[in-house]
């Protein structure tokens, strides 16, 4: 088989290339130790990344999370590591890609799992991609969060509300993201609710205008004061309804994420159906009865 200078371009490449200190280069993992790794980046020497300098996150495992074959970029820090390999980090790397991404991530509202790692005074602390990230205690929840020791050690999702390269700060919220997921579960939830529904429900609010009332499912709807009753004109809910009654609504419109109810609906139904029901009785003459047919048949001694 005849040989050509093709068959020796990557050699040639790594023997002419030249590689300085700060250079971004790209690594694929071919060794993994203890306390480090060793990366091949297409050069005429191996590289070494050493533990401490593979990421920010303090919960970082070399064994658990690195894998012979991986791939990412690394910042060259020593041309000789005492041994003859480039002296590499990744997490540096990892800081100096990461804002970009973190602020295209901040502009297009993604959101990504966190670990919280540490509670501090003002909220909690965890790790995105290596860099450390600060969710304010208001942000962790839908409800504000006393006790964020409580939360260490679990994943949230998180979406990035600051990105400041020039101060290495990094801000998140999960309250956001949370908001978000149970909006777009309420919407599905009402866009499959049939009009003509009968349920009931718990009247949670009392308004000049109508009644809130909660339908279960994490849905309410408005009862307009107009649809409470037609048995009499009201001037306030009030008059008719006390906030924690159980009432029984039907769905009579669903428009713009928004649910209307009507209790006079199923009032008026009810007197129809006892109209229907009632038994027609025979009128006054139909019952009169002469003296001679009651005492007809009767024996007498």
């Amino acid at each position: 088989m005849t040989e050509s200078m093709d068959d020796y371009k990557d050699l040639l490449d790594a023997t002419f290339r030249v590689i300085n200190e700060g250079d971004l280069v790209s690594c694929t993992v071919v060794g993994i130790a203890d306390t480090e790794v060793t990366v091949d980046l297409n050069y005429s020497c191996a590289g070494v990344i050493r533990g401490d300098q593979l990421s920010g996150d303090p919960s970082f495992s070399i064994k658990a999370d690195i894998q012979i074959g991986d791939t990412f970029d690394a910042v060259v820090i020593r041309q000789d590591d005492g041994r003859g390999n480039l002296l590499l980090s990744k997490k540096a790397a990892d800081e100096e890609l990461s804002w970009d991404r973190f602020a295209k991530m901040m502009d297009e509202k993604i959101a990504v799992p966190m670990k919280i790692t540490e509670a501090v005074k003002a909220g909690v602390i965890g790790y995105v991609e290596g860099s450390r990230v600060f969710v304010p205690a208001s942000k962790i929840a839908l409800e504000f969060v006393e006790n964020t020791e409580d939360w260490v050690g679990k994943t949230i999702p998180v979406r990035f509300i600051t990105v400041d390269p020039e101060e290495k700060r990094l801000v998140a919220s999960s309250r956001d993201v949370l908001r978000d997921m149970a909006a777009a579960d309420k919407a599905l939830k009402i866009s499959n609710l049939e009009v003509g529904l009968v349920t009931e429900g718990k009247v949670e609010s009392l308004q000049p205008y109508g009644a809130f009332v909660n339908i279960g499912n994490g849905l309410d709807g408005l009862v307009h004061i107009s649809q409470i009753t037609s048995m009499k004109r009201l001037k306030h809910p009030k008059e008719a309804l006390a906030v924690g009654d159980t009432v029984k609504v039907k769905v009579i419109a669903v428009k713009d994420g928004k649910i209307s109810l009507s209790m006079k609906d199923l009032e008026e139904k009810e007197a129809e159906e006892i109209t229907e029901e009632t038994v027609e009785i025979p009128e006054s003459e139909d019952l009169t009865m002469s003296l001679g047919s009651l005492l007809k048949g009767l024996k007498l001694y």
